[in-house]
């Protein structure tokens, strides 16, 4: 038997005072919505869509580490969730977007001829490492 799957989302933790700082971000950056919030189990759990892509931001007792990466291969020193992924329509369009949203790439845009793609790497608020892809 073969077990399949698809995508559903990708979890991000933050600690309790950057919940709304990080919600906020997704949906003034990256233009995601609020699509369900609710509390359990002493955390606070908000799910956020734009399209098809899903993220899932749990607040509940995570602590700051205020270790933001300021570039790609820095990122690679730690043992964690690296990045998530999300396909865009043309890069240069978005990261122009972006640098107007006062958000600057850590890494890219470069071309991978391996993959036949162009990426580039941002950061949310708390760290989190975001690479844009164009669309296969």
């Amino acid at each position: 038997m073969t077990i399949n799957v698809r995508h559903d989302h990708v979890g991000i933790t933050v600690a309790p005072e950057h919940l709304d700082t990080t919600i906020a971000w997704y949906a003034e950056k990256l233009d995601f919505t609020v699509t369900q919030q609710f509390h359990a189990h002493g955390s606070t759990f908000t799910f956020m869509t734009n399209g098809d892509t899903r993220i899932e931001i749990i607040s509940a007792g995570a602590e700051t580490r205020n270790r933001v990466p300021t570039n790609l291969p820095a990122s690679h020193d730690v043992e964690r969730l690296h990045h998530f992924c999300v396909a865009v329509e043309n890069l240069d369009d978005v990261l122009a977007q972006l640098l107007k949203r006062d958000v600057t790439p850590i890494a890219g845009p470069m071309h991978i001829d391996r993959i036949g793609r162009r990426i580039a790497f941002v950061t949310d608020n708390v760290g989190t490492i975001i690479e844009l892809t164009t669309q296969a």
